[in-house]
């Protein structure tokens, strides 16, 4: 399961009422790339994919893949309001480390 923390759900919420998107959910992915290697993907999307896991949290509902959701299990997803440094922030369990920026991971 991935949890959305209020920061992030209100962030995620207000996307999707700008964007006129009301059914959408989130989509959470892990794609290669990055200087550590695996990088977090996130987009706005109106439907379930074949194969994907549904979960809810902080009235966000949020799709996964599952090759991403053995590198997510038991992520929290944030959103850091800041100057320098902000934007949505990874707390991932299964990260052995990352990039200074921590966009990026393995």
């Amino acid at each position: 399961m991935i949890t959305i923390t209020e920061a992030a759900a209100e962030k995620i919420l207000q996307t999707i009422q700008k964007k006129g998107q009301p059914d959408a959910g989130l989509r959470v992915r892990v794609v290669g790339g990055g200087c550590s290697g695996l990088q977090y993907n996130l987009d706005l999307e109106t439907q379930q994919r074949k194969g994907d896991k549904t979960f809810e949290s902080n009235g966000v509902r949020v799709y996964v893949d599952l090759k991403s959701l053995l590198y997510l299990k038991g992520t929290e997803i944030d959103f850091v309001d800041a100057l320098q440094g902000g934007g949505f922030k990874f707390r991932n369990p299964n990260a052995h480390g990352s990039c200074s920026c921590g966009e990026s991971f393995h």
